[in-house]
């Protein structure tokens, strides 16, 4: 409710900075999902057996849009992602007689494949079930499913995406911001600390590395100038 100055109180303003944050991912998603799907259906208009947009283009569009900034989300990760998974579906497919085990092992390969190239991406692994699991004699069984659609359906949402995040003002792909040269005080955390958590902790964070270095140390830099402020 506003204020007797006509100004947002309570939740209000957390509410509406949260909006700010996602709702126009949400809409380029949306728009982006829309456009990549009715440009590949009239690259393909004239093979209309063959599916016009990949189900997990939709997971990517998240990705893309909403959380430019992870690493996951990164073009090479989209593309690489997709792309090499799909080849893990169809070969596994092709390795294993039961659709459960041909399942199991398409997304571990995948998995497998994406981290020893650097380009893992979530969403691909429900793109390594799709070649895995298709039916005999679908477009998602052969090796054409790897140009038209996937090949077009990433390519188009990339484009899609550089061009929403170049109107929106946002850095994609991603840049970390520069890391500022920290003051020279007891607290302060070395390159080699944080290496050596991350090391330790074993996780796939969902931000990276120069970002968090970025972080801590514009944390220090507050936390020495309020130190300086109150001891002034």
């Amino acid at each position: 409710m506003p204020d007797k100055h006509g100004r947002l109180s309570g939740a209000a303003p957390i509410l509406m900075a949260g909006l700010t944050r996602w709702l126009p991912g949400a809409l380029g998603a949306a728009i982006a999902i829309a456009l990549t799907g009715y440009a590949t259906h009239l690259l393909m208009a004239g093979e209309p057996a063959l599916p016009w947009l990949v189900a997990s283009m939709g997971a990517t569009s998240v990705l893309v849009f909403v959380v430019p900034a992870s690493p996951l989300a990164q073009p090479w990760p989209v593309a690489g992602g997709h792309l090499l998974a799909a080849a893990m579906g169809l070969l596994a497919r092709e390795a294993a007689a039961e659709q459960w085990v041909a399942a199991g092992l398409a997304v571990g390969l995948a998995i497998s494949v994406m981290k020893l190239t650097r380009c893992l991406h979530p969403p691909a692994g429900g793109t390594a079930l799709i070649t895995a699991m298709a039916a005999p004699g679908s477009a998602a069984a052969g090796l054409g499913f790897l140009i038209e659609p996937m090949a077009v359906n990433i390519a188009l949402l990339l484009l899609f995406g550089l061009a929403w995040h170049k109107l929106t003002g946002h850095s994609y792909p991603h840049r970390a911001m520069p890391v500022p040269a920290p003051a020279a005080w007891v607290g302060h955390i070395e390159d080699e600390d944080l290496d050596a958590v991350l090391s330790e902790w074993d996780e796939v964070l969902d931000v990276s590395r120069d970002d968090l270095l970025a972080l801590l140390h514009a944390t220090e830099a507050r936390v020495l100038d309020r130190v300086k402020a109150a001891s002034a």
